[in-house]
């Protein structure tokens, strides 16, 4: 199935956008992404500053069973955020970024198997306000695989099919058989 055929001076306009969405917006996804945990991360140095401290170091020593005490998992958990938000601002290393990315979204998801009657009302269809604050990662997750999917030198491509592929590449000066302009 095909598109409707816009005029022609809508079409060139589209064409412009599309293309230029293509090109800034798995970047704008990282630096957003990387602000935010940046952001969080930061919060996490000064005492009751982030909702979720007291939950989230609670967490690693469960997960630790008692070896990393709630006073202790905090500064790391701090450092790693911190750590990860500069990576994606940056855009260095994002392969160990994105390591320490899923390390830690694993560890945010924990508190809703281990702590579930802190984070729903009615498990597990009710959440608390700090299951809310953890379920909405699921979006965070999803941006780290939009930025992992181009760590390989992947990108979005505006239009469909191997015509529109060649067109994309001839006017984002992209060789045959390359992923990035030259």
């Amino acid at each position: 199935m095909t598109e409707p055929q816009l005029p022609e001076p809508i079409e060139r306009l589209d064409v412009r956008i599309t293309r230029t969405l293509a090109v800034i917006s798995v970047p704008m996804l990282r630096v957003a992404l990387g602000i935010v945990f940046l952001w969080f991360g930061v919060l996490k140095f000064f005492p009751d500053l982030s909702p979720a401290e007291m939950l989230a170091a609670r967490t690693i020593e469960a997960l630790t069973f008692g070896a990393i005490t709630p006073d202790l998992a905090l500064p790391i958990l701090a450092t790693w955020e911190t750590l990860i938000g500069v990576g994606l601002i940056i855009g260095r290393w994002l392969r160990a970024v994105l390591f320490l990315l899923v390390a830690q979204m694993i560890g945010t998801f924990s508190p809703l198997v281990l702590f579930p009657t802190e984070t729903f009302t009615i498990f597990p269809f009710v959440p608390t306000l700090e299951g809310q604050y953890i379920i909405k990662n699921v979006v965070l997750v999803a941006a780290a695989m939009v930025v992992g999917a181009t760590v390989r030198g992947g990108r979005i491509v505006p239009e469909r099919g191997a015509a529109a592929a060649a067109r994309y590449a001839d006017s984002a000066g992209v060789a045959e058989g390359q992923t990035r302009p030259t």
